[in-house]
């Protein structure tokens, strides 16, 4: 028969779980704090684990030091004068296009080509052992990939600036522009997830992530006005969610009705979200 006369009694718990410690704290204020919003901890943790790997490798940021640049020079001065007749007022007509086409084709090469090599090196072999949620990897990596938008957008704008751009409008609009932008670039980001998950190979995914959004986004007005376009090629501009980007972007940044393309480019933005991501998910799980 067990001995139970020496056996130190346990605590007792109290009745209240709010009772006070003489010190005037909650004496059990951190129970179950741990256990809120686990997915999002966790997510913004590895993204902050990204962010550490960039900053010690800076060439992870080279497409997105080059390609606002390659796309701003090759537009403006090889189409601005035959569109325009000048590259100074086609600069204000095609930024708004190339500050989406650079959200968007950022997010598709560099977060591709980020989750394949990570998946390659075991890193998410690693994670898998750890007791976080199985999407907690693929979205701290794309909200870490997020610097490379802000990058991307902060060279363009200022190249854009030395070359004679000028906002139209307000700072507010500016900043909604840029938002919306990357909002944007952000939900499409998660066809590059898929995409990397499902191939696992850093060629076959650069290519297949640099050339999906092509008809997407040269099949806007993007380089030039719609009307100009044959009918075929103005029908698919006009239902193209990219288009709604652009003109929200041209809006918020040159002045214009912004309202309906805001709301359609969150809308869209939002479909994308809740497509892609639960595909890019179970993409995920069946290859881990």
């Amino acid at each position: 028969m067990t001995n139970t006369t020496n056996a130190a009694p346990l605590p007792a718990m109290p009745s209240d779980p709010h009772e006070r410690t003489p010190a005037g704290k909650p004496r059990f204020a951190g129970l179950g704090h741990r256990r809120r919003w686990p997915l999002a901890r966790h997510s913004l943790v590895l993204a902050g684990c990204s962010l550490t790997k960039t900053g010690r490798n800076p060439g992870l940021l080279l497409d997105a030091l080059i390609l606002p640049v390659m796309f701003l020079v090759l537009f403006v001065y090889l189409f601005g004068g035959a569109v325009a007749g000048s590259t100074r007022e086609y600069l204000q007509y095609v930024l708004p296009g190339i500050l989406v086409l650079t959200t968007i084709l950022v997010g598709q090469t560099a977060t591709g080509m980020n989750l394949v090599i990570d998946m390659k090196k075991g890193i998410f072999d690693q994670f898998r052992a750890l007791p976080i949620g199985r999407s907690a990897p693929l979205i701290g990596s794309v909200l870490g990939d997020g610097v490379r938008y802000l990058v991307a957008v902060l060279i363009l704008f200022g190249l854009a600036f030395l070359l004679g751009f000028r906002v139209q409008t307000g700072v507010l609009s500016t900043l909604a522009g840029v938002g919306v932008a990357m909002i944007f670039g952000f939900a499409l980001s998660w066809l590059a997830v898929a995409v990397a998950v499902l191939l696992r190979e850093e060629t076959v995914v650069a290519t297949v992530g640099f050339l999906l959004p092509f008809p997407l986004v040269f099949g806007t007005d993007m380089a030039a006005p719609m009307e100009t376009m044959p009918a075929w090629l103005q029908t698919w501009a006009g239902i193209n969610p990219v288009s709604h980007a652009i003109e929200a972007s041209r809006a918020l940044l040159l002045g214009g009705p912004a309202a309906e393309p805001v709301l359609m480019t969150l809308l869209w933005a939002g479909i994308f979200l809740v497509v892609l991501f639960p595909l890019a998910l179970v993409a995920y799980r069946r290859r881990a």
